[in-house]
């Protein structure tokens, strides 16, 4: 019997903090799941409305945004103006009947490597119960 097809996860992650976090945790050799996929950008602020919409249009069963703690952002509001965002977003989702549970944003810094892996374990396992549709 072949194994189910995994849950795909897309990950917007600040180039500053979450990636360099992500990078930690493979340094030292922390596993996550493999169908975790990274997208880089350079602050989470970046991170457009229509990224996020496009990745679920392409089968994302779920998003997740990780950004700078608050008042570490490198761009100085980056993280800030991407909270915002993230909390219009799961709004929009809701009345899309998308489960708003399927957009996640957390914060990682540089030196949370083991705090990544976690958030990502954590929130990939969850989608994975997660119904896609909201009834």
């Amino acid at each position: 019997m072949s194994k189910p097809l995994a849950t795909k996860v897309v990950g917007f992650l600040c180039n500053w903090c979450s990636y360099a976090g992500a990078d930690q945790a493979g340094g030292a050799q922390k596993s996550y799941p493999d169908n975790f996929k990274i997208i880089r950008v350079m602050c989470s602020g970046r991170v457009e409305p229509e990224f996020v919409m496009q990745a679920f249009r392409n089968g994302a069963a779920g998003v997740v945004i990780l950004a700078c703690h608050p008042g570490d952002c490198h761009y100085k509001t980056g993280n800030v103006m991407a909270a915002g965002r993230y909390r219009l977003l799961k709004k929009l989702l809701t009345q899309l009947g998308i489960d708003e549970k399927r957009l996640v944003m957390e914060y990682v810094s540089a030196s949370e490597g083991e705090h990544f892996v976690e958030v990502i374990t954590r929130t990939v396992r969850e989608l994975e119960t997660t119904p896609t549709i909201v009834a």
